[in-house]
Formats: C-alpha cells, sequence, structure tokens
C-alpha cells in the first residue's frame, strides 16, 4: 500500500482586492504520496500556485484562509505557527520556482547561498557545508564545480541556474518538492534536460513531486498522475494515461486540443473565451461559458466529481447518466489511435 505523504482537503483560499474579494481556491482536494509526481495544470489564474504557496505558507498579506486542511507528518499545516513552519519550509518540504534569478541573490556567490541552507537549518560547520555543497553542484549536472562554487548567478546559463536552485531546494534532504513552472522560461533542450534531472532526483531520493505547469505536454513523460484545475477547481484528475487517453472533462479536451505533437494537424484549437473574473464567481460550471458541449445545467449548478474509474474522477454533467452522448474531439480521438506513439516536452 503506498504512502500519503501529504493531504489536501477542501482549501478555500480568497484574496482582498481594492475591486473586492477574489475566490483563487475553492474547495481543492487531493493526495500525494511517497515517490511519485502529481502534475497540477492549468491556464494562468486558475489556482495551481496558490494551491502550492499556500503548502509552504507563503501567500500574500491580503490572503484570506477560508476553509481546509494540508496535513502533513500529523500536523495541519494551515494552523500551525510561523517558527513550526520555519522548521518545515525548506527541510521537509522545498519548492522551486519558475525564474531562477528572482530566487537567487545576485550579490552572493552560487556556493555560498546553497551552504547558507545547510548552515542555517541544520548548524553544518562551514568546511563541512562546502563540502556538501560540491557534491550537490555534481548531482545537479554542473560540471566544475569547484570552479563555479565561487561564481556568482549572472555567470551562470538559465538551465545551469534553474540546476543551482535544485540544488538549494534538496540541500536538506527534504520528502516533498513543489516544483511552480520551473521550465517555462527556458527553451525546449534545456526543458527538457531539467525534467530528466527531476526525474532522476525523484527515483534515486524516492522523492515526492508537485510539478506545476500550464502545458500538459511538459508532464506527459514525468508525471504519474495528473489534476487539472479550473477557476479555482480540481475538474479532472486521474493517472497520466487516463488524462491524455482517456479524458472525460471538455477543458481538458480543450488544453489537449490546445497542445502540438507528433499527431497535429494543420492548426491547433484555441481555447475560445476567457477565464471568469473569480470577484464573480459564475454559479453553475465556470466553464460553461466557453464550453460548446455546455448543457442548460451547467449555467445553473456545479457538476460533482463522477467516478469514472477507482483513480479517474472527472467534474462534468456529461458523466451523468441522463447526459447526452457528445463526439468527442479530433484532437482526443487522434491521442487514443496514437497511444503509446507520442512524445511531448521535448
Amino acid at each position: 500500500m503506498r504512502k500519503k505523504v501529504l493531504e489536501v482537503k477542501d482549501l478555500a483560499i480568497s484574496f482582498k482586492t481594492q475591486h473586492g474579494i477574489l475566490h483563487a481556491i475553492r474547495g481543492v482536494s487531493f493526495d500525494l504520496y511517497k515517490g511519485e509526481t502529481l502534475a497540477i495544470v492549468g491556464e494562468s489564474g486558475s489556482g495551481k500556485s496558490v494551491s502550492a504557496k499556500t503548502i509552504l505558507g507563503l501567500l500574500a498579506g491580503n490572503s484570506i484562509y477560508e476553509n481546509g486542511e494540508i496535513l502533513y507528518d500529523g500536523l495541519d499545516l494551515t494552523q500551525v505557527d510561523e517558527e513550526a513552519m520555519h522548521n518545515i519550509r525548506g527541510s521537509k518540504i522545498s519548492m522551486i520556482f519558475q525564474d531562477p534569478m528572482s530566487s537567487l541573490n545576485p550579490i552572493q556567490t552560487v556556493g555560498k547561498q546553497i551552504a547558507e541552507a545547510l548552515i542555517c537549518k541544520l548548524g553544518m560547520p562551514k568546511a563541512m557545508a562546502k563540502e556538501r555543497v560540491i557534491e550537490l553542484l555534481t548531482r545537479v549536472g554542473i560540471s566544475e564545480p569547484e570552479k563555479r562554487y565561487k561564481q556568482y548567478p549572472h555567470q551562470f546559463s538559465g538551465g545551469m541556474r534553474q540546476r543551482i536552485v535544485i540544488a538549494i531546494a534538496l540541500a536538506n534532504d527534504a520528502e516533498i518538492l513543489i516544483c511552480d513552472e520551473p521550465t517555462t522560461s527556458l527553451d525546449v533542450t534545456i526543458q527538457g534536460q531539467i525534467l530528466e534531472l527531476i526525474n532522476e532526483l525523484k527515483l534515486s531520493r524516492d522523492l515526492s513531486i508537485i510539478f506545476i505547469t500550464h502545458d500538459l505536454g511538459v508532464v506527459a513523460n514525468v508525471a504519474d498522475r495528473i489534476a487539472v484545475m479550473y477557476a479555482g477547481k480540481i475538474v479532472e484528475y486521474g493517472e497520466t494515461d487516463e488524462i491524455f487517453y482517456d479524458p472525460r472533462h471538455p477543458y481538458t479536451w480543450a488544453l489537449l486540443s490546445s497542445m502540438p505533437n507528433l499527431a497535429t494537424s494543420k492548426h491547433l484549437d484555441a481555447i475560445s473565451g476567457t477565464p471568469p473574473n473569480m470577484i464573480f464567481p459564475p454559479k453553475g460550471d465556470a466553464f460553461a461559458p466557453r464550453n460548446k458541449y455546455a448543457m442548460k445545467i451547467d449555467f445553473e449548478e456545479q457538476p460533482p466529481m463522477f467516478k469514472v474509474t477507482d483513480t479517474h474522477y472527472a467534474a462534468t454533467w456529461l458523466l451523468h447518466p441522463d447526459a447526452p452522448k457528445v463526439e468527442l474531439p479530433e484532437a482526443t480521438i487522434r491521442l487514443r489511435e496514437n497511444r503509446g506513439k507520442l512524445h511531448y516536452g521535448k
């Protein structure tokens, strides 16, 4: 039986803005198991990063905790004080952010920045910390680590800076690694290298990873399970093969249709319309105004999570027994026909 290392239950987070209360997270629940990669996918503003930052207590001062629990190692992280969170953050649960330059101090050497995590968190002597930093730099694929130890962030490429951030995140042997769009600012070749590195580290250290991205293709080859988010809710989740080859929510269909792959036809389908204004959350299914398959009930009532398999669920009224049958999008049909033949993210 797999060990559950993190459990998020019915999480609801809002923000005070000058225009009103913005409902960013609306009842999000998911589990993370030992040694797995859970990808959280959705457009900008869907609530992916807010969910991740809530886990580490990194929300802005205008945030409002509405409801929910985040259970880790017998603790509810929504209720612990800052001292307890400080002991968890970076030591037990670490995070890699999208832009490595904003995560690194430009006037400190990279060696000092990695060593700081060891000295401050573990009380490690400086000489021992330096040895450990050299090991970490080597582990994340940085050549000439003794020389690089003394260099500054601007002396590294974007891909190398992201490797340094990964080294900092893993310095204290964290159990959970949260990756918030870690490859977005990198070119395709470097993206593939970083994804391969993260996957190698997961396997060698038995890490549990939450991988946040707007691009399903990025995680196709690294995720064990995928949760699709829209307007502050998880609308579909399942094992990776289930999401790619048997998707059930129209939003997942739209994401897959807008994603290039080896089966792509002459054009990509854009997702029409715009995400809803979450200061005024919609009454029914938030995706209904953009959904060509929407029925009357979609505009009146939010759908529950319907069970597809023991591991696959989707919140769409199309799964109701009385719903009409619809013709699947061409992209979904192509993916099924080419199952096992396609590669993404590189």
